[in-house]
Parts: structure tokens; sequence; C-alpha cells
């Protein structure tokens, strides 16, 4: 080993530098890493590599026994069985020895045989000659660790194949987003150097939950069974939590939980009150969503998350996570709310109960661990479609309602494998037995759950049904079915936010430009109603009267859907492929800040307009509904009854024409001055309508906060 590669991995991947002429028996054909991992994990389940093959013989599928399959099968069996056996142990992820294990089992995985492991070799080793890009110390620790040794790097398969075996480093759904997260800045190839550094952080985080699960500030939460402190924000008084309800502003402190939300505000003398608990798990039709918050109810900062339901009588609240630069605090906390609400979610759209609910509660509590590890560990918060939280990933996936389903698959047969497990059943009838809840398993180990003796899941031996050997699980298959589609999804989303431009003044522009042939079009209609060109409004009424007399009318949407249709293959045809040209406008002029101020100030201003009379007009409508005039009410009456008479005893075609006539022919010589007077009339009619009383009444707990 040389001195570069002890210095970034510390000496202590001794175990895995073994040659496979030095082992006991080595088994031919198989890589020298690969006769290591199985030696080790012989030695940890104190059974010799003949035993092992003898077991994987028995148990495998007839299928899975190939020649070409053999050598990785094998190491899937070993690898398996012996992360089966290293996860009951509660520290685990604090034992080098096991992060080591594991990696060099990814190793492996990449090349469990002799001929490949001699290609790899060589491609190395080319690469490695052919890099004269500049010194190697100029470079970043990490390319320069990988770059030293460039083998030990493993890919996105071997760590999505055997990273999930342990429940706590990562989960199907979402371990391929976890390796683009470790990855991002290593050329997507993962070294020890990293993976290292993230179990470690991981236990960190681990250790941390467990030591605020049982401080006395937990206690006073008063949690139920089976709710685990997922974190804690605003513990110190100068950087607080904010509480927003209307006007009122409280500091405090913020709590998650597996099950609920709770905040203490913050009293006189660092003093905190009691909790407020905000349920997360009950049908609650809860709506949380990213907001901007400020002083006395101004939306100046992008800094709060937003929290209502049906279970709040007064306003929603607003939670502030003030932050001095940026917004990932905020963002950080929004999803994890999020990961708890989706998890209950899925639990109730399948009616999960016992070991089934408790196992998703399990994994999404594992899963915010996880994401919480990035954060601290890497300062990574991956969202969108790269989320590595699992359950909100499935919301936003294209296709994650099928993920769902078949996670739900998956653990729809764990109660009665639980309750009806037969010691004695043959291997065949094993072999299709549905997987043990590892995560709640887990989190039992270490504490945070306790299960009573006869709710706890029976411990028994490792079987090949438990993981897919040689073989994608069901739920794999989903996640990548779902992943291909993303793609499309996720690079359509970026040219979104390419296109995306600020100010509104410029988003206008954009939208006339596109809208351009239909504003055109519109000036041509305005053109033929006005009468500007006698011969061609005549031309166009006769034609338009002609398709109603016919009954062709109803052709004309179906003819716009096929021209349309037809315009569009047609281009299909013709751009070979080539890329859309890019859309070019004219931008307004530029202004300074006070003339945009003034703008918004107008266009604000406007927009009040509008909805006040928007709200005069029903307010109207209302009166006349009410009888508040009851001449005005009397006659409309009568002119509803009169058209509706009219519609019911002359056909719709007739009707159809009559309006049109009426429309259309408004604005003829000899209409313009009868149809004037009668507009007028109508407005000053209108004008004498009384608007019904408003009355603005504040609720009574509204009055109480004030």
């Amino acid at each position: 080993m040389g001195f570069l590669e002890r210095m970034f991995l510390g000496g202590g991947r001794k175990a895995s530098e073994m040659d496979a002429e030095a082992l006991p028996n080595p088994i031919p054909h198989l890589s020298s890493i690969a006769n290591s991992v199985i030696h080790r994990c012989s030695r940890i389940l104190s059974l010799s590599t003949e035993q092992l093959q003898q077991c994987l013989e028995a148990e495998l599928p007839a299928h899975a026994k190939q020649p070409s399959k053999y050598a990785r099968n094998l190491l899937e069996y070993c690898s398996f069985k012996t992360l089966y056996e290293e996860i009951k142990r509660p520290d685990y992820l604090a034992d080098k020895e096991f992060r080591i294990l594991t990696y060099d089992m990814m190793l492996a995985w990449e090349t469990p045989e002799r001929e490949s492991e001699s290609m790899l070799k060589d491609c190395t080793h080319r690469e490695i000659e052919d890099d004269d890009e500049g010194s190697l110390f100029y470079s970043s620790a990490t390319k320069m660790a990988i770059q030293v040794d460039g083998q030990k790097t493993i890919g996105p398969e071997a760590f999505s194949r055997i990273a999930p075996v342990c429940p706590a480093v990562a989960d199907p759904i979402s371990v391929h987003n976890l390796f683009d997260s470790l990855t991002s800045s290593s050329g997507g190839r993962l070294h020890f150097l990293i993976y290292d550094k993230y179990l470690k952080s991981l236990e960190k985080v681990f250790k941390s939950a467990k030591r605020t699960s049982s401080s006395p500030r937990a206690s006073m939460l008063h949690l139920s069974d089976g709710e685990i402190i997922l974190d804690v924000d605003g513990v110190v008084p100068t950087n607080p939590v904010l509480q927003h309800i209307g006007t009122s502003t409280w500091p405090g402190r913020l709590t998650l939980t597996n099950h609920a939300l709770y905040f203490e505000a913050l009293g006189v003398g660092f003093y905190y009150k009691k909790a407020v608990r905000y349920d997360l798990a009950e049908d609650l039709k809860q709506v949380i969503k990213r907001e901007c918050t400020g002083p006395w109810g101004a939306r100046l900062f992008d800094k709060a998350v937003m929290y209502k339901s049906s279970f709040l009588r007064t306003e929603p609240i607003f939670i502030e996570f003030s932050q001095f630069k940026g917004h990932s605090r905020r963002d950080y906390w929004f999803a994890i709310i999020k990961e708890v609400l989706n998890v209950h979610k899925f639990i109730r759209k399948y009616n999960l109960r016992n070991f089934q609910k408790a196992e998703s509660l399990s994994e999404a509590t594992l899963g915010i661990f996880r994401y919480r590890s990035m954060k601290e560990g890497f300062h990574i918060l991956p969202s969108h479609f790269k989320t590595i939280l699992a359950f909100n990933l499935t919301e936003k996936l294209p296709k994650g309602d099928k993920i769902l389903e078949a996670l739900y698959n998956h653990l729809e047969p764990l109660d009665n494998r639980l309750q009806h497990h037969d010691a004695v059943a043959s291997s065949n009838e094993r072999r299709f037995a549905a997987p043990f809840p590892l995560s709640l398993q887990m989190l039992t180990r270490m504490g945070f759950l306790s299960l009573q003796e006869e709710d706890s899941p029976e411990e028994r031996n490792f079987v090949v049904g438990d993981i897919h050997i040689g073989e994608m699980s069901p739920l794999q298959m989903a996640v990548k079915e779902s992943v291909c589609v993303s793609g499309r999804a996720e690079a359509a989303r970026a040219t979104v936010d390419q296109v995306k431009v600020k100010d509104i003044e410029t988003n206008l522009a954009v939208m006339k430009e596109l809208l351009f042939p239909l504003i055109e079009l519109g000036k041509q209609l305005q053109q033929l109603v006005e009468w500007e060109d006698p011969f061609k409004s005549h031309v166009f009424l006769v034609l338009i009267l002609y398709l109603v007399y016919r009954g062709w009318i109803r052709y004309v949407l179906p003819s716009m859907f096929f021209s349309t249709a037809v315009f569009m293959l047609w281009h299909k045809h013709h751009s070979d492929g080539k890329p859309v040209k890019a859309f070019q406008i004219s931008p307004p002029p530029s202004r300074n800040p006070v003339e945009l101020l003034l703008t918004l100030q107008e266009v604000v201003s406007k927009l009040e307009t509008n909805v006040q009379a928007g709200n005069i007009f029903l307010l109207k409508l209302r009166s006349i509904m009410f009888a508040a005039f009851p001449q005005t009410t009397e006659k409309v009456a009568i002119s509803l009854i009169a058209i509706a008479a009219g519609f019911a005893i002359i056909p719709f075609d007739n009707v159809l024409q009559l309006v049109l006539l009426e429309v259309y022919t408004r604005h003829m010589p000899f209409r313009k001055e009868n149809s004037e007077k009668l507009i007028r009339r109508l407005r000053e009619w209108w004008v004498r309508v009384p608007a019904a009383p408003v009355q603005v009444v504040e609720h009574q707990e509204y009055k109480n906060l004030k």
C-alpha cells in the first residue's frame, strides 16, 4: 500500500489487501477481493467457505446457478447473510471494520471474477498514466485519493445492491439519489474516504437523537408509545424559531417526532411554556408549504413554513426559521415535516396496522436521520427528484404511486408471517417468505423503541428469500422504472428553469409575444364586429349563419383540433430532431428602483380596484336575488322567465342564430345608434341597483389572541 493511500485511508484496510493465494482454500475463478470478502464473511458466520457454498446450492433457484452468474450470486449470498448478522449489533456503525467490510463488498460486487478484476486494473493503470492535467497535489483531496487508487472506487450499481441491506445506511427507494449526493464532487464514483465520512456522520446523528430522546426535555412533551424525536431546533435562545399567528409572533423551540410537531413558546427568564402539539398522523387535511413572513405580516423574508389543518380553528400558523443568508434551515425542516406527513398518508391509504405500520414509520425515521447526516456532515440538502427522503420522493417521481404499491406488497404479508412463522418450513416454502422488519428491529436494538416481549418480532436465521439473490425485487424494479421516466421530467424541469425571467414587465413581454397569433386573430374579429370593412363583415356573417343553418357548426372544434395535430406532425416530420429555435423578444426599457416601486404600486392599485368592482357586482346580484329592490327583482325575474320559455320552445340552432345576429350586427350603421342607447339604459339601470350590506366580524379566538 502506497504512502498516499495510507494517508487517506488511515491504514485501516489491511484485510482487503490480502492476496488470494494467502487465503486458506481460495475459491477458483473468484477475484482476490471477492475471496477476501468471502473469507471474512465465513469468519464472522463461523462457517467454512465450503459450507457457505453448500447452503447457497441448497437455497438458490435453478436459474441463478448459471456459471456466468455464480460468482456474483455467491458473493451476494455471503455478504447479505453476514450483514444480516452484523446489523444485530446496536453499535455496528461505530465499528471501522464494518465500514471497511461493507465497502469491500461493494468493490467485490463490481469485480467478482478474476477476469473482470484484471480488466479493471489494466483500464485503471492506463487512465492514471494518461492523466496529464497537472500536479496531483493541486487537486481536491477527494480527487487525489481517487487518482492514487482509482480501482478502489465503487459505482452506483454496487452501492444500490449492497447498501440497502443495512437499513440505517440506505433504503432501496432513494439509494440512487443518496449515491449521487455522496459522489457529487468525485465524478460519479464513491471513494472510501467519502463513504467512511458518511457512516461516521450517520453514527453521530444516531447518538445525538438518542441523547435527545432520553433527555429531561423529552419527558416534558409527554410523548406517546412509539413516538421518536427526529430533530429539535431553536434550543439556543439567541437563535429561536418564530411562530406567527396573524400579527402576533412568539419565539420558541420546535420539536419534530414521527407523529407530531411540538412548539414551546419562550417565556420570561428563558422559561418555556407548555408545548402546543400539531398532529401529523391523523387525517386532518393538513397543508404545509413554503411561505414568506416579516414584521406585522409583511411578506418580506422567504424563510418560513405555513401549516394549517381542519383542527386549527384560527388562521394558519407560520413557523419562521431565521437565517442570516439563504433559507437552507427552512428547506430542511420543510422536507422532514413533509416526510412525516407523507408516511402517515401512505399508512392511511393502505390501512397498515401493527408491524406494517411500525416498519413504515421506522423506514421514514431512518430516512430523516440519513437526511440529517447529509446536512450536518456534507452540508447537502438534495431536493425534488434528487431527495433522499423516500416518501417525499415517491410523491414527486413519475409513477411514484407504483413504488408505494410495490412497497405495500413488500410489507403486506409481514404481520401474518410474524404471527404464524413455521420454524421447520422447507427451503422452497421459505424462499417465498416476506422480509423481516429490519428497520423496526434496528431502532429497537438502538434503544429508540421499546417493544413488549410478546410484540417483539421473532428472531430467525437468514434465508435467500429475505433478499432477491441475483435478481431485482419488485420494489427495486418499480423504482428503476420510475427513475427512468423521471430523467425526462428532470430535463424538462431544467428547461423551465432556464426560461424563467424575474421582473413582471419582461414576463408580460414574453407572454405578449407568445400570444401574438391569438392577439392578431382577436383584432381581426374585432374589426369584423366593428364593421370597419362592410364587405368582409357581410361575408363573415353569411358564412357563420350558413354553418349554423346546415348544422356544420359542431364540426368547427374538431376541425381546429385536427388542424393543430396536422400542424404538429408536419413540424415533427420536417424538424429532423433539430432543437427548437430560441424565442426572441425585445426587453422593456430598464427602470431604476424608484420607478419599479411606483409601477408596483400602480399595479397593486389597479388590482385592488378590479377586486372591488368584482365584489360590488356580486353584492348587487345578491341584492337582486334577495329582493332588496323589489321592482328591479320583479323585472329581472320576468325577463328570466321569458328567456327560459324561449330556450324551451325555440330550437337551439335558431337560438344560436339569433344570439349571433344580435351580437354581430350590434355595430352595423343602421343599428349602432339604437344599440348605444340600449347599453346606456342598462348601465343607468345597473347604477340604480343597491349593493347588499357587508359587515366584517373578527373571530372570537383572534380577539383573544390580541
